[in-house]
C-alpha cells in the first residue's frame, strides 16, 4: 500500500486512467464485431457509417497511446479493403 501523498495520488491516478483505456479499448472491440455483423449483411451504407466510428475510436486510442498507429493503419486498411471485395 501506497504511504507517501504522492504514491498515493499516483495510485488514485492509474486507477481513474485503467477505467477509462478499457472503455476505450472495448469501444474499439465492439465497433469491430458490429462492423463484422453487417459485413455480412453486406449494407455498403451501413458498412460506411461503421468503418468511420472505428476510425474515430482507433483514433482516440493513438491519441492516448493505447495502441500503436501502425497498427490502427493496417487495421483500417484491411478493413476498407472488405467493403471494396463486396
Amino acid at each position: 500500500m501506497a504511504n507517501h501523498k504522492s504514491a498515493k495520488k499516483r495510485s488514485r491516478q492509474s486507477v481513474k486512467r485503467n477505467q477509462i483505456n478499457s472503455q476505450i479499448l472495448s469501444k474499439i472491440k465492439t465497433n469491430i464485431s458490429n462492423f463484422s455483423e453487417i459485413l455480412i449483411s453486406k449494407k455498403k451504407a451501413d458498412l460506411d457509417k461503421s468503418l468511420s466510428l472505428i476510425n474515430s475510436s482507433l483514433s482516440k486510442a493513438v491519441k492516448k497511446n493505447l495502441i500503436k498507429k501502425e497498427l490502427v493503419s493496417r487495421k483500417l486498411s484491411s478493413l476498407s479493403k472488405k467493403i471494396k471485395n463486396i
